[in-house]
């Protein structure tokens, strides 16, 4: 998977993490993936040192048109797509992003299978309730995201390790589409948008089998690599920005306890 439309930042053991463009078809030349596991930008107004978060509504679909287009093409017949994204937008218009999003991806080509609702429990982001205490302009907003299950050709795996590692307990609570934990901390992290670890790390352990290829092209902090990495799985990660590669390559190294030196 070496060519020059990407730049490797780190490799370890399972675990590798490119500079490059999820939006260059290029970037990959043959499909390598069972599983994808990541959260695109929100076009609602982040700072990102490389991405504009501040695209028009059209204009976001085309850019998630592209990527999405990329890592089908790039995804093994019996490839999984675990897709966090919103439920809807009200910043600059009210958009039904998760409807629109999952439509679009059908519409490449990923099959739908199911949503998973993540309860984040968090309404310290609210700022407004519209028209206050009247029916005029009321706006309700749920603290939820979404993890949108996609596939490619087939559901049924019987391809891969076929070796699962998930407890008795982790399935049965898992398979409730409903799950409910904390978001991660910006400040934390020192990524404007990180996902929390459990998410990767219920998609992986429910969703792949032991030594699959799991892959994140919106890499950011590193967080999919790291769980990939501490659940038996390779993985690759691709992030378009240098500074969050190195701390994607710090967080690596430090979670993994890997005495590392450039």
């Amino acid at each position: 998977m070496r060519n020059s439309h990407k730049q490797e930042c780190f490799n370890h053991q399972q675990i590798s993490l490119y500079q490059g463009n999820c939006l260059n078809p290029k970037t990959f030349e043959v499909p390598f993936i069972d599983l994808i596991v990541t959260s695109p930008p929100y076009n609602v107004g982040i700072e990102y040192s490389s991405n504009d978060d501040t695209l028009n509504y059209a204009q976001y679909l085309k850019f998630t048109e592209t990527w999405i287009t990329n890592c089908y093409h790039w995804s093994l017949p019996q490839a999984r797509f675990l897709l966090n994204i919103p439920l809807d937008k009200n910043k600059g218009g009210q958009h039904s992003v998760g409807a629109d999003i999952t439509t679009l991806a059908q519409k490449i080509g990923w099959k739908y299978h199911s949503t998973i609702i993540w309860n984040e429990q968090n309404m310290s982001r609210r700022t407004a309730w519209g028209s206050w205490l009247s029916a005029s302009a009321p706006y309700v907003i749920a603290p939820v995201e979404l993890i949108v299950v996609l596939y490619k050709e087939s559901w049924k795996k019987t391809r891969g390790s076929k070796q699962s590692d998930i407890t008795k307990e982790e399935f049965i609570a898992w398979t409730n589409g409903v799950w409910t934990f904390n978001g991660e901390s910006k400040k934390k992290i020192g990524h404007p948008a990180p996902f929390p670890r459990e998410l990767p790390r219920r998609c992986i352990k429910l969703f792949s089998y032991v030594d699959d290829l799991v892959f994140d092209p919106f890499c950011g902090s590193g967080t999919t690599l790291i769980e990939a990495a501490l659940n038996n799985r390779r993985g690759v990660g691709l992030e378009i920005d240098e500074k969050y590669c190195e701390l994607a390559k710090r967080r690596i190294i430090n979670s993994l306890n890997l005495d590392w030196q450039d």
